[in-house]
């Protein structure tokens, strides 16, 4: 039978991470998270709620707690795919389901979440721009004609998560993650997901100035 992993990089997110696991839980009965060095009680919560948890002793990065999210998950004889997903609330876990089915049902090595193919994900214009330019540099780099190169949420095949490793641990390993794919030439497509941007979520990172980190880090990578 298929077997599931969602794979959770967190760093403090006591305020949310029990709802979050809580809920994807409901759907997918196996998940990781991955507490990166975190000061607050997110370890012991994210347990509570049910989740596998392994803890890194210092914070190293959201790229290096994917990376521990995935050789867990490669633990697993029976697992099948890995969902990445954020720990602050803002993915969906309805598209999260909807992207396993689609590469399930295609045969597809992965799945890539994408806020720009329709109306629901609202940001604004100086963002949404940040993150139209980073994704028309990772098109000339990878060689994919993705839509949305930095989305979080994504299906991959394990199949296709054996053939890559991830070294750049922090914001730039969603740029490495996209050009290891382009060099597999794998078999991919992309979703439509609704990101909300929450006051909580924009505090922990996503506003317009991480987009612009995003996009340095590309030029100097």
């Amino acid at each position: 039978m298929p077997r599931t992993w969602v794979v959770i990089p967190m760093f403090n997110e006591g305020e949310v991470i029990s709802s979050v696991i809580e809920s994807v839980i409901a759907n997918f009965d196996r998940v990781v998270a991955v507490d990166d060095g975190s000061s607050d009680d997110s370890a012991e919560l994210a347990r509570s709620a049910g989740a596998w948890v392994i803890r890194h002793p210092v914070n190293l990065g959201q790229g290096a707690s994917l990376q521990t999210g995935f050789d867990f998950a490669l633990a697993d004889p029976q697992m099948t795919e890995v969902v990445t997903f954020d720990a602050d609330g803002q993915h969906s876990i309805e598209d999260a389901r909807q992207m396993v089915e689609k590469l399930r049902k295609e045969g597809l090595d992965v799945v890539i979440g994408s806020r720009f193919l329709d109306d629901r994900t609202e940001m604004s214009g100086l963002k949404r721009l940040v993150l139209r330019m980073a994704t028309w540099y990772m098109r000339f780099t990878s060689g994919m004609a993705l839509t949305d190169a930095h989305n979080g949420l994504r299906v991959i095949a394990r199949g296709l998560l054996e053939r890559i490793e991830l070294n750049q641990n922090r914001m730039a390993h969603a740029s490495e993650l996209i050009d290891l794919m382009g060099k597999q030439r794998v078999k991919w497509a992309e979703h439509p997901t609704h990101i909300v941007y929450t006051e909580y979520s924009k505090a922990k990172g996503q506003s317009v100035l991480n987009s612009i980190n995003i996009l340095v880090e590309l030029l100097f990578k």
